[in-house]
């Protein structure tokens, strides 16, 4: 006896379709912003060697930044990966995250259309204030409250 589960239609497709539309992101707008973004962070003083002691392969990790970023912008489900316990531990606080969005910010203007620019930069600003309450948190300690800046 085979058993075929029931095929369930998702709506992935179509909400991917509708934020392409609304926002005029695609996979090669969202590649370029991972691509100058993190040639930016490579380049900066205060980012720079904060990537340079963790990061070794950066055609990988870049890949993965993009498939992450698909994953956040169009919802496309691409990403498998957990983020939080990756940053969790790292040595950096709101400064390094308040760079970080200074860059995305200006990186993302100038690659994405204006709606997808702003689209894309809530999400990151989102981002930064998570991962720093888990570095935050991994710092105090667990059953302490972190501090949000």
């Amino acid at each position: 006896m085979t058993f075929n589960p029931p095929s369930i239609p998702s709506a992935r497709p179509a909400v991917t379709a509708a934020l392409m539309q609304e926002t005029g992101l695609d996979e090669g707008i969202l590649r370029n912003l991972v691509h100058r973004f993190y040639d930016r962070v490579r380049a900066d003083e205060v980012l720079g060697p904060v990537f340079a002691a963790r990061i070794t392969d950066w055609p990988t990790h870049l890949e993965r930044m993009v498939a992450f970023w698909s994953s956040v912008a169009l919802m496309t489900g691409r990403y498998h990966g957990a983020p939080v316990p990756a940053h969790a531990t790292l040595p950096v606080t709101w400064a390094h995250f308040d760079r970080w969005l200074d860059l995305f910010r200006q990186t993302a203007t100038e690659v994405c259309p204006p709606a997808g620019a702003a689209h894309v930069i809530e999400r990151a600003e989102r981002i930064a204030r998570s991962l720093h309450m888990a570095v935050e948190d991994s710092a105090c300690g667990a059953g302490m409250t972190p501090s949000l800046r």
